[in-house]
């Protein structure tokens, strides 16, 4: 096989002036070469002996004859050759790459890329060959995209701060209105805690054990059947002499105690009554012609009652989903609502407008309760979540993270700076506003905790209700239980105490409700 090969240097000096090398590719030849060979000897003139030599030759076969075909041979550039090139590529793109000459602006980059922004003894001109041989490298998409990436994480971070929008001029007003009411019974409640302070110890703790001695004396006092439905809810009058309760078959009743005799029927709601509450005026200032309770229902109605009626008096509209509970705040004036819309609602019925529409939680909101000043509200949601609003700015002061299923029941206590939530993790947790955590978490029940209650005047001690069918009383502080309220064949679905601190009243699924009453 005769071969032509053609030989290629590379030159072993480079500059970032230089070209990469050109590879010449080497060409072997397949066939006979007898025509080449005939046109160089007469071009060279030779003899005619040596042509009879190379016909000879190829007679013997030591010069091998084919048609004449070529094909180019396959590229082997070897390693050292390949990274040689490679380097002549890098350098021929890093001289296309624009890069800053603002050095903060190098360092901002070199930073994104994760490189260090610095290195020893390296100055400005240095870093900027620096980033612009690692573009070279990595490309300058990677600085595009890491710019996009930072832009993005940015914009997610602005999506979840919270955001305000402008109320109206009445809501304004309330809010101010709230500030002026509940300043003032601030200062009081501190001035009776400053009160009870001064009082001894020894006379303190006589008190204490005398309270603890009662409530571990609370028998049933009376059983009635309510309804032929279950009873969901429960709560005493202002003045302690009546009763109102709801019922899945839609009807209230208002029952005089504690000799459970029925005064009146309210007839109203079509479908399941979640919570029927008194206005804190209600029996003591109010007219019984006046508004003096609301109710709710499944259906997203609510409804307002007066004491000479068995029809409601109003009706609230506005929600498209299930109210769960309605509240009172202290004053009277505004009425709060819980809705499976992810939602709470403040109603002022001096103006009979909604004035806060409030949003928070991720899904229903199911407990409302207000702080005995009136300054805040305490929800609690189907997230396992509960909120403490201010009511003065409208912003959420505390987040009450730590149940692992939904809050069923919140509750402040009349010390104002203690919140209890009942859970369906059946457990209790209370929690201190002042240190913004939670103090205590009471494994209470077996079953779903449906209801909380601190002691209306003093707070001393705590009321749970549960779906295990039992009701406990706790010590507070301290909780420890000095009291279990077994007697339902239900489970507890609502329970409350009356103001002047005689009575405890629990509803249950069973349809009948029992007063409990220290012997």
């Amino acid at each position: 096989i005769k071969k032509r090969s053609l030989q290629s240097t590379a030159t072993k000096g480079m500059s970032d002036e230089d070209e990469a090398p050109v590879v010449k590719k080497a060409r072997i030849f397949y066939g006979s070469l007898e025509e080449k060979e005939k046109e160089r000897l007469r071009r060279e003139g030779i003899s005619a002996a040596a042509r009879d030599a190379v016909k000879a030759g190829i007679e013997a076969g030591n010069i091998n004859i084919s048609s004449g075909e070529s094909m180019e041979m396959e590229e082997r550039v070897s390693e050292r050759q390949a990274e040689v090139l490679a380097e002549f590529e890098r350098r021929k793109r890093a001289r296309q790459i624009t890069v800053s000459t603002d050095d903060v602006e190098v360092k901002a980059c070199l930073r994104a890329l994760g490189e260090p922004i610095t290195l020893f003894g390296e100055g400005p001109a240095e870093r900027r060959e620096r980033l612009r041989n690692i573009l070279s490298v990595v490309g300058p998409d990677a600085l595009k995209k890491s710019k996009k990436e930072d832009e993005k994480a940015k914009r997610t971070h602005e999506y979840q701060q919270t955001w305000y929008h402008e109320g109206p001029s009445f809501l304004k007003e309330a809010r101010v209105w709230l500030a002026k009411y509940s300043l003032p019974r601030a200062v009081e409640r501190l001035d009776a805690a400053r009160a009870h302070k001064e009082i001894p110890e020894s006379t303190r703790t006589v008190k204490q054990q005398e309270l603890h001695k009662a409530l571990r004396n609370v028998n049933n006092f009376c059983s009635q059947i309510g309804d032929d439905r279950p009873i969901s809810h429960c709560q005493f009058s202002p003045n302690s002499k009546l009763l109102v309760t709801a019922s899945w078959s839609g009807l209230c009743k208002l029952w005089k105690v504690p000799d459970c005799t029925l005064v009146r029927t309210l007839r109203g709601h079509n479908t399941n009554v979640g919570a029927i509450s008194f206005h804190p005026q209600a029996t003591l200032t109010l007219e019984e012609s006046d508004v003096n309770m609301a109710s709710c229902a499944v259906d997203g109605s609510v409804k307002l009652w007066s004491l000479d009626s068995d029809e409601p008096v109003a009706d609230i509209e506005g929600h498209s989903m299930r109210v769960a509970r309605v509240a009172w705040h202290p004053s009277g004036r505004f009425l709060g609502t819980t809705c499976y819309d992810n939602s709470w609602r403040l109603w002022d019925l001096e103006v009979q407008e909604e004035i806060l529409h409030q949003e928070g939680h991720s899904k229903g909101v199911h407990d409302l309760h207000f702080h005995p000043d009136g300054s805040l509200a305490g929800t609690g949601g189907l997230d396992a979540f509960a909120r403490v609003w201010d009511l003065r700015t409208g912003r959420c002061i505390m987040f009450l993270e730590g149940h692992h299923k939904e809050i069923y029941s919140i509750n402040f206590s009349p010390n104002g700076f203690h919140v209890a939530t009942g859970s369906g993790d059946n457990t209790c947790k209370v929690w201190d506003l002042r240190q913004r955590r939670c103090m205590y978490t009471i494994p209470a029940h077996e079953n779903l905790v449906s209801s909380v209650k601190f002691q209306p005047n003093d707070g001393h001690f705590l009321l749970t209700g549960a779906y295990d069918n039992i009701a406990k009383v706790w010590t507070h502080p301290g909780w420890s239980p000095l009291k279990t309220l077994a007697g339902h064949e239900g489970k507890v679905m609502g329970l409350d105490l009356s103001p002047d601190g005689q009575l405890i009243a629990t509803c249950s699924y069973d349809r009948t409700f029992k007063l409990w009453m220290s012997e």
